[in-house]
């Protein structure tokens, strides 16, 4: 196991775990791009400034069109895209869009609405499994957009304290507002209570994606990208378990679980 393989194993290990499922020729191209979207998404996690956090976007984005030239940066990660572009013909303007998504993890920004909120999981979670399924021979678009977001939605609710720890709040402010509470208070109390319905509308909307993505055409050799929405009911049904606190009550699902809701997808030939 590389230092790559093994940072994303422990960074990331439901996407580790769904990339064993690929062949074994895709699997470090999958690594590479797992570790790139953990890259790009932990920048909002070490930085709070404004300016630095878009300096370091930039940096991605300067990143990845050196790593399409074959003039990677000293980077870990960049010189694996590298290779992950030698090998593949990949769509530069899906990682791009990718990292554009991630300017919404400013702590400052609000999503007003759900339609908001499902545009960026679509952009981030959604844009990844695309990628992903052009690595694995098989691109699909339609597909990934309902997993992707299912995946997304029930990661944002699990992370609901996470988030907050750093002043972010990724709840639509409308569906707060319905509830009879707001961004301000939920930093200020890091309470829970009044949070059920707005969980509950987000974890429907993600049942719904999931699916729709069960209503369509199975994907076949590219059912490995698609597999970490495999693991979204079992967040989900903790986080609708009546009397459920988000800062109160522990969403995490032992790994053999998960593992199972996996090797379950796997054999349905569906996520």
């Amino acid at each position: 196991m590389d230092a790559l393989e093994s940072d994303l194993r422990r960074t990331d290990e439901d996407r580790y775990y769904t990339a064993l499922f690929a062949p074994a020729d895709r699997r470090t191209s999958l690594f590479a791009l797992y570790a790139f979207h953990h890259e790009i998404a932990r920048v909002a996690e070490s930085v709070r400034d404004p300016m630095m956090h878009a300096i370091r976007l930039q940096w991605w984005r300067e990143a990845v069109q050196g790593a399409r030239e074959g003039k990677p940066r000293q980077h870990q990660t960049v010189t694996a895209l590298a290779e992950l572009f030698a090998q593949h013909d990949m769509p530069t303007e899906l990682f791009e869009a990718m990292i554009d998504a991630r300017e919404d993890d400013m702590a400052d920004h609000v999503f007003d609405d759900l339609a908001a909120l499902e545009a960026y999981a679509d952009a981030t979670a959604g844009n990844l499994m695309r990628l992903a399924s052009r690595i694995l021979g098989n691109p699909r678009d339609d597909l990934a957009r309902d997993a992707g977001i299912a995946q997304a939605l029930a990661g944002l609710l699990r992370a609901i304290p996470f988030h907050a720890a750093r002043g972010k709040v990724y709840l639509p402010r409308d569906l707060l507002a319905k509830a009879g509470t707001s961004r301000e208070e939920i930093l200020q109390t890091h309470s829970g209570k009044k949070l059920a319905p707005v969980i509950a509308r987000l974890a429907d909307a993600a049942r719904a994606h999931l699916t729709g993505a069960h209503r369509l055409a199975k994907p076949g050799a590219a059912l490995p990208a698609f597999l970490p929405a495999a693991t979204a009911p079992l967040y989900l049904k903790r986080v609708t378990t009546p009397g459920f606190d988000a800062f109160q009550t522990p969403v995490d699902v032992p790994l053999y679980r998960r593992q199972f809701a996996m090797l379950r997808a796997n054999w349905r030939g569906r996520p």
